[in-house]
């Protein structure tokens, strides 16, 4: 949507209707597995899509939408109370001038309502919905949910402006989505770490996005869609933002949504920032596909 947030009441919410049986403790093992691996309505979703499509493709600065209320709260507040402390796991640390995160390595690192959500958003039903929604067809889910899954930032960490690396080499295709789940809950303005949707020169800022609970967030990814949270989060010591991450993929992209070939992620300078990028080795591969315009990819 070009600036508003389409918030979803109870009627037109994309998700099956839920009997959830849980105690005070939001454990994962207190829901019915039958329940969970059937959260959305085929019905629901599709006239989501159809309604929220036109706005999508006509968003700014790139084509996407935001949903709020998009999940049944008591689904992730499963997924939200088995959420690893940046401590708790063998997280994978980025730490640099441009990023200062953590993503989770492997699905065995998630507890079982965050994984039985996942494969929901991996599904048939909910790949239809994306289709329509966004007009790409063929699209592919992640099974590995390679640089996605679980994402946590603390106080003081960033991600500066970039476009995502655009090809899975282990599933040979182009990375075409990013969806965003927010598990903030009680996310004030003062903390920061919004979303932030730039142009293409990296000369305006086109949406900022708080990163509160429940809020989902879909858009197209490009050489040209750059996006990031650039300011230092200023949330309390102890407070975390957090969120789920999943990508999808097409096997091939139109030409018109490429500038630079195969590459991994891009970071940018805003104006007046200066950012020091240490560039990542290039491979004998990489360097032949440079030299040898044309040449196809195998």
């Amino acid at each position: 949507m070009c600036e508003a947030i389409l918030g979803l009441p109870n009627a037109q919410k994309p998700f099956a209707s839920m009997t959830m049986k849980r105690n005070a403790s939001l454990h994962s093992g207190d829901f019915h597995m039958n329940t969970m691996m059937n959260c959305f309505d085929p019905e629901n979703l599709q006239k989501l899509a159809q309604q929220s499509r036109s706005a999508y493709a006509q968003a700014e600065p790139f084509p996407h939408i935001v949903i709020d209320n998009f999940l049944p709260e008591a689904v992730l507040d499963a997924v939200l109370a088995e959420f690893p402390d940046p401590k708790a796991i063998d997280w994978q640390k980025f730490e640099a001038a441009a990023e200062r995160k953590l993503a989770s390595k492997s699905e065995q690192q998630m507890g079982e309502a965050t994984r039985l959500l996942l494969y929901q958003l991996n599904s048939s039903t909910f790949i239809e919905f994306l289709e329509t929604l966004t007009g790409i067809e063929g699209l592919i889910a992640d099974p590995h949910f390679t640089g996605g899954g679980l994402h946590q930032i603390e106080r003081g960490g960033f991600l500066k402006m970039h476009v995502d690396f655009n090809r899975n080499e282990r599933l040979k295709l182009d990375r075409r989505l990013n969806l965003l789940i927010y598990l903030n809950r009680d996310w004030k303005e003062e903390y920061g770490g919004h979303l932030e949707l730039w142009n293409e020169q990296i000369t305006q800022c086109g949406q900022k996005i708080l990163p509160v609970f429940n809020r989902c967030v879909i858009f197209s990814t490009t050489d040209f869609s750059y996006h990031g949270h650039p300011e230092p989060l200023t949330c309390p010591e102890g407070m975390t933002r957090k969120s789920l991450a999943l990508y999808y993929y097409s096997n091939g992209r139109p030409a018109h949504e490429t500038r630079i070939g195969d590459h991994s992620t891009v970071f940018r300078a805003r104006p007046g920032e200066i950012l020091k990028i240490e560039k990542p080795p290039v491979s004998v591969k990489q360097l032949v596909k440079q030299m040898i315009p044309g040449l196809k990819r195998k």
